[in-house]
């Protein structure tokens, strides 16, 4: 039964999420694909993935334990926390943070973790802004 409510909040979301893409206002300059299509593509796998569930749910789900929603409810919050921080920390500065948050929720060590938030953080700056030429969120420090 969890299964198909999920399915069906799924579905449900993807529909919104289509509604509010499609109500994205283009620009006479905007290319052939235009911003609309991205969100789109993301709304059409979600509702189809969440029709799959809904429509052939698992006979006897297993949820996990409390302690690893109260896991997976902590990394949600730290994605809404990243999401808040990325204007005022910037990109590399709140990447960094939610990186190695989440390399360690996931296993690695308290070094690991920091190495992977740096490289995580750097490495996509690299690419995305110096290479690529994309925008991202500026700090306090420009970068």
């Amino acid at each position: 039964m969890s299964d198909r409510i999920f399915g069906v909040f799924g579905i449900l979301l993807a529909i919104g999420f289509a509604v509010a893409a499609l109500a994205i206002e283009e620009s006479f300059l905007s290319d052939a694909v235009g911003p609309k299509a991205f969100p789109l593509i993301i709304a059409a796998i979600l509702g189809l993935s969440s029709a799959v569930i809904a429509f052939r749910p698992d006979v006897e789900p297993v949820w996990p334990p409390l302690g690893r929603l109260a896991e997976i409810a902590a990394a949600v919050v730290v994605m809404v926390l990243y999401a808040q921080m990325l204007p005022v920390a910037g990109f590399v500065i709140a990447t960094f943070f939610a990186a190695a948050y989440l390399a360690w929720r996931l296993g690695s060590g308290p070094v690991e973790s920091v190495l992977v938030g740096l490289g995580t953080s750097v490495g996509i700056y690299v690419i995305f802004h110096l290479i690529l030429g994309l925008s991202l969120a500026r700090g306090p420090f420009g970068f």
